[in-house]
C-alpha cells in the first residue's frame, strides 16, 4: 500500500461511526478556513525555503485535499481518484507540446497556449466567459484582486475609466519602492483601524467599480 492510499484509509476511518467527532462534523465549508490557514503556513515556509518545515506543509495541505475528496466520495459525488483523473487529463490536453506535437520555446508561448485551450475547452462545455474581466475566485484577498484587475485593464489597453486616473497612479509609481510601498499599505491599514474601517471591503468595493465603469464606457 502506498502512503497515500494509507493517508487516505486513515483520514476515512477517522470520518467513520467509531471515529473522531470533530473529523465526523466537519464539512466542505467548514474547512474552508482549516484550508486558507494550511495553505498560508505553506507560503511561509517557501518564503523562507525552510524545507523541512515546507514538507510537513505540504502533507497538511495534503489532508485538506484527502478530506474534502472522502466528504465528497461519502456524499456519492467524487473520489480522489476522479480528482487526479481530472487534473492529469487537463495537464495533459494543456500541453500538447509535450504529450502531442509541435514545440514552444518559451513560457510565454506555453502560457498563450494554456490560455487559448482553456477558451477552448470553456466554448465547447458552454461556459463562455462575457465581459471584459475574467471571473476571479470570491476569496481572493482583495490586493490580489486589485493587481489582478489592474493587470487586465493594462493587456486589454482600456482607455477612458473614468474611476481611473492614470496620471495619479503615475505620479505615485514614480517614487515608489518596495519599503515605501510596505510603509503605506500599513500606514493605510492601520489609519482604516482607527477609523473603523474594512481595508479588505474598500478596496474590493473601489475595484468593483473600477470593473463597471470600464464595462459601462466599452458598452457605451
Amino acid at each position: 500500500m502506498t502512503p497515500i492510499e494509507e493517508l487516505r484509509q486513515t483520514i476515512a476511518r477517522l470520518r467513520a461511526p467509531g471515529g473522531c467527532p470533530w473529523d465526523q462534523e466537519q464539512t466542505h465549508a467548514s474547512l474552508v478556513r482549516c484550508l486558507i490557514d494550511e495553505v498560508s503556513e505553506l507560503i511561509d515556509t517557501i518564503d523562507r525555503l525552510d524545507l523541512p518545515h515546507m514538507r510537513e506543509e505540504l502533507g497538511d495541505v495534503l489532508i485538506q485535499v484527502l478530506f474534502h475528496a472522502q466528504i465528497a466520495e461519502e456524499a456519492g459525488h467524487f473520489d480522489l481518484n476522479d480528482v487526479a483523473r481530472e487534473v492529469n487529463e487537463k495537464l495533459i490536453r494543456r500541453h500538447p507540446h509535450v504529450f502531442g506535437t509541435g514545440s514552444l520555446d518559451t513560457s510565454e508561448q506555453v502560457l498563450h497556449q494554456w490560455e487559448q485551450i482553456k477558451a477552448q475547452e470553456k466554448a465547447r462545455s458552454g461556459k463562455v466567459e462575457s465581459g471584459l474581466f475574467k471571473p476571479q475566485p470570491p476569496r481572493l484577498p482583495a490586493l490580489m484582486f486589485a493587481e489582478v484587475v489592474w493587470k487586465q485593464i493594462e493587456k486589454q489597453q482600456l482607455q477612458g475609466i473614468r474611476a481611473v486616473d492614470r496620471e495619479r497612479i503615475g505620479r505615485l509609481a514614480a517614487g515608489l519602492d518596495e519599503a515605501k510601498l510596505g510603509q503605506a499599505l500599513f500606514d493605510l491599514a492601520a489609519a482604516a483601524r482607527q477609523r473603523g474601517l474594512n481595508p479588505e471591503d474598500a478596496l474590493r468595493h473601489t475595484v468593483n467599480q473600477v470593473m463597471q465603469d470600464a464595462e459601462t464606457h466599452v458598452q457605451a
